[in-house]
């Protein structure tokens, strides 16, 4: 069925990024849509990850910054105490506005019906509908042609001894706190640990990071191990190749039993415990069984290439699908998805050129395949690591704290991997996206044009590496 009969063209469970582009999407191609939200209209991205926490992030940072202007000659700053309440209230009237702006405003311009409610999925395999509890109280019975599941994923904690009765803080709940931490204990050294660790360090909190295997394991070793080194320089203690094995709160905080990979046993305290060890997607209530839709090992809906689950009239957008957790890769889902139901475009998505980016200072950004990933898929790996001591920018920044790195292919030289640690690395990035999506070779790069005394000349600068020695050029020889 293409068309609604009696109901609508699309019915979204959610309204995150990836249910707000496919319902825009159908409603360009003429097709009417209904979205039902349990929570908060926008999802995670706007309520409770990006927005507020880069808004936090960027306001530890000119703290930060303030306490740093020594490294300038002749400026002298200083930080006085942070008004952590004014702080999130900040945040919050920013999302608020956001939220309007990009969601509730939009759906209204566009012209569909956000229901605030619970939906779950009812009839059976030829016959999938959709029943509501409604905030309210009242219910309500959905049928459309094509569903979307668009719920997200949820902060996911392991099962550690006491911890769900020692009570601890997720990414949503510590950018909530009416109080800034005295001291704060992070599980966890991906990416939400690394920036919540940051953030919390910077605003005055003596923070400490708990890794099961090194910071930023995703990432290039290199990275992991500056990473740790600015870390430990701001401050902030870190014990990686550690576990925790028990959790108890006491009366001055939280007290964890951690041991190292060789053995030895730590007790670390603090006042609050922040839980960073993943996300987990989102299916609880939605009875998919009802209609032949299955779930696979981590909870996560399966889907086809088309991001058609098992039910040819269900399909499934976002985190919720256990695809790369990134509002602009659900974003891309909801688009794919309508042009997929409504068109029979067949569309696909091609993950190789995927940047990725962790708001820490300096930042880390990639995209493509790392050392390891390009061995393990049969590459001779030709790499480089370009120290940003060889970067003017980095340089008149006074702040070379970071590294490039590049993976080619030694056989064509071709581009397989970009890694940035650096001021600025999610828009050197950018650049390094195109040469990847073009199949570009290092030689290609290095005779690009790019403009001096910019981050992104330390991707020319470090293609440049494999055919010259970039200490011996004058500071802008091309």
């Amino acid at each position: 069925m293409s068309t609604a009969e009696n109901g609508y063209d699309l019915a979204v469970i959610g309204s995150g990024g990836g249910a707000f582009a496919a319902a825009i999407a159908a409603r360009r191609k003429g097709r009417s849509v209904v979205m039902v939200e349990r929570a908060t209209t926008g999802g995670t991205c706007v309520n409770t990850g990006c927005v507020p926490s880069k808004a936090l992030l960027a306001a530890a940072e000119s703290r930060r910054n303030a306490l740093e202007a020594h490294r300038f000659p002749g400026i002298r700053t200083e930080a006085g105490p942070v008004d952590f309440d004014a702080l999130i209230d900040g945040k919050d009237k920013l999302v608020q506005e956001m939220r309007a702006e990009k969601y509730t405003d939009l759906a209204a311009e566009y012209g569909w019906e956000v229901l605030p409610g619970t939906a779950r999925f009812a009839g059976d395999w030829d016959n999938p509908v959709l029943e509501v509890a409604l905030a309210d109280g009242d219910r309500r019975r959905i049928e459309a042609a094509h569903y979307l599941i668009a719920t997200g994923s949820a902060p996911w904690a392991p099962p550690i001894d006491g911890l769900d009765d020692a009570g601890y803080l997720t990414s949503t709940t510590a950018m909530d706190l009416d109080v800034r931490p005295e001291s704060l204990l992070v599980l966890g050294a991906g990416y939400v640990g690394l920036e919540q660790a940051q953030l919390f360090a910077r605003l005055g909190s003596n923070v400490t990071v708990v890794a099961r295997s090194r910071l930023t394991s995703s990432e290039e070793p290199e990275i992991s191990a500056a990473l740790e080194d600015v870390f430990t320089d701001e401050g902030i203690t870190v014990h990686t190749h550690t576990r925790i094995s028990a959790v108890r709160r006491e009366a001055d905080g939280i007290l964890a039993t951690a041991r190292t990979v060789d053995g030895r046993e730590l007790e670390l305290r603090a006042a609050e415990l922040l839980v960073a060890t993943g996300r987990r997607p989102v299916t609880d209530g939605l009875s998919l069984d009802m209609v032949g839709a299955t779930t696979g090992e981590r909870g996560e809906v399966v889907v086809d290439e088309h991001l058609r689950t098992t039910n040819p009239r269900i399909w499934a957008a976002g985190d919720v699908t256990g695809h790369p957790q990134f509002v602009y890769v659900a974003s891309a889902h909801g688009a794919l998805i309508a042009d997929n139901a409504f068109d029979g475009a067949q569309r696909t998505l091609d993950y190789h050129h995927l940047p990725r980016v962790t708001f820490t200072t300096p930042a880390i950004a990639s995209a493509g395949l790392t050392d390891a990933q390009a061995i393990a898929q049969g590459y001779t790996c030709d790499c480089r690591v370009l120290p940003l001591d060889y970067v003017p920018r980095a340089l008149v920044n006074r702040d070379t704290r970071g590294l490039i790195k590049l993976v080619a292919d030694a056989g064509t030289g071709r581009l397989l991997g970009a890694h940035v640690l650096a001021d600025g690395a999610g828009d050197v990035i950018a650049t390094a996206v195109y040469a990847l999506a073009n199949r570009m070779t290092v030689q290609q790069m290095a005779d690009l044009w790019c403009p001096y005394l910019t981050m992104a000349e330390g991707l020319k600068l470090a293609a440049q590496t494999y055919t010259r020695d970039v200490a011996k050029l004058s500071c802008c020889a091309s």
